[in-house]
């Protein structure tokens, strides 16, 4: 077990990572949390895994529970859905003194976060993220949104947990497409700030070892996370580190309507190829990007850059709602483990990313 705590001029709250946790997870919220009502938003994959399981550790503290199912993928993360569990939330009679949960992955997380930080003006909300995505990264810094056919995490706030409860077991019945996903933020991670944690990925024989590791992989990605956030709680500078490989990541997602490529696969190709034209012009040690090429297909994403209508890539890139003005901020490495922010005029992007 560990404990990560986040402390925030507002807000201080405890990343609790600890195997098989779920099955304990009525008595840990007991804890913290004296009233009754408890709704409980996921998606049906999770809800058929794990529905009986959290309602029944719930029911034996006595909790008085809601399930609010929504449907799995990137689509849900949107005002329609948002609205729709605003409904059912009412109809449960809710009020700003009960609990919401975000079970599932990063979709469940930021679209439930979104949802109690608004209705009712705010109400308080625990993270119980299923997926290594949001087990190292959605579920922690208080980023939460729904989507806009115009792009990704366009309406949403900064919203944070009471607390966020981590299972590690919950990622041994992850799909591997879903596994591998997360394990681009992972990699992510490593090149930003921690040339410890690439190395070590680099050097895993199999998944067998990956999950014997999972724990300190979790708890490393978490401490980056938290320190940043720390320092940078609404995004205006070092937190922006974080989304290094995001704005191509970003682009392409949209691009192929949300439905090609999961948020994992296309940071992995944004990762790489921001990373081969930084080193062309100079800015990124040599043989930076072969070593990215290497960790990526390791571990079964993609990095080549699909035929995209090109002008679309560019638009989406200019919607992103972190640029200001006529300028971009974008993420690059100087070698691996040490990465800023370069600030680019938007008609340099050709020279800095597609």
């Amino acid at each position: 077990m560990c404990t990560l705590k986040v402390k925030l001029p507002q807000k201080e709250y405890s990343i609790i990572i600890e195997r098989e946790i779920l099955g304990s997870i009525g008595r840990k919220i007991k804890k913290i949390y004296r009233n009754k009502k408890i709704a409980i938003i996921t998606d049906s994959n999770v809800e058929e895994l794990y529905g009986k399981s959290i309602m029944n550790s719930l029911n034996e503290e006595g909790f008085e529970t809601k399930i609010i199912v929504i449907e799995p993928g990137e689509e849900s993360k949107s005002l329609d859905t948002a609205s729709n569990i605003y409904k059912e939330l009412l109809d449960f009679e809710i009020t700003r003194g009960d609990m919401i949960i975000a079970f599932g992955g990063g979709v469940v997380g930021d679209l439930a976060g979104f949802v109690a930080s608004t209705l009712l003006r705010g109400i308080p909300f625990i993270q119980i993220p299923s997926t290594l995505l949001a087990q190292i990264d959605s579920s922690v810094g208080g980023k939460v949104a729904v989507n806009l056919p115009e792009g990704k995490n366009l309406i949403g706030s900064f919203y944070h947990p009471e607390v966020v409860f981590i299972d590690p077991e919950l990622l041994k019945t992850l799909d591997k497409r879903f596994l591998y996903d997360g394990m681009a933020e992972v990699i992510k991670y490593g090149c930003i700030r921690d040339k410890r944690l690439f190395d070590k990925l680099m050097k895993f024989k199999d998944e067998e070892e990956l999950f014997s590791n999972m724990e300190e992989i979790i708890q490393s990605c978490c401490a980056i996370k938290r320190d940043i956030v720390e320092r940078d709680e609404k995004d205006t500078g070092e937190r922006m580190l974080l989304n290094f490989g995001h704005t191509i990541g970003h682009a392409i997602e949209k691009h192929f309507g949300y439905k090609k490529y999961t948020h994992g696969e296309a940071v992995a190709i944004g990762m790489y190829n921001i990373t081969k034209k930084s080193e062309e012009i100079g800015i990124t040690d040599k043989g930076t990007v072969k070593h990215i090429e290497e960790i990526i297909t390791k571990y079964s994403l993609p990095y080549i850059m699909p035929e995209t209508n090109r002008d679309e890539i560019i638009k989406a890139i200019g919607i992103d709602k972190k640029n200001k003005g006529d300028s971009l901020n974008i993420v690059l490495l100087h070698r691996i483990g040490e990465s800023f922010i370069k600030k680019i005029n938007r008609k340099d992007v050709d020279k800095y990313i597609i």
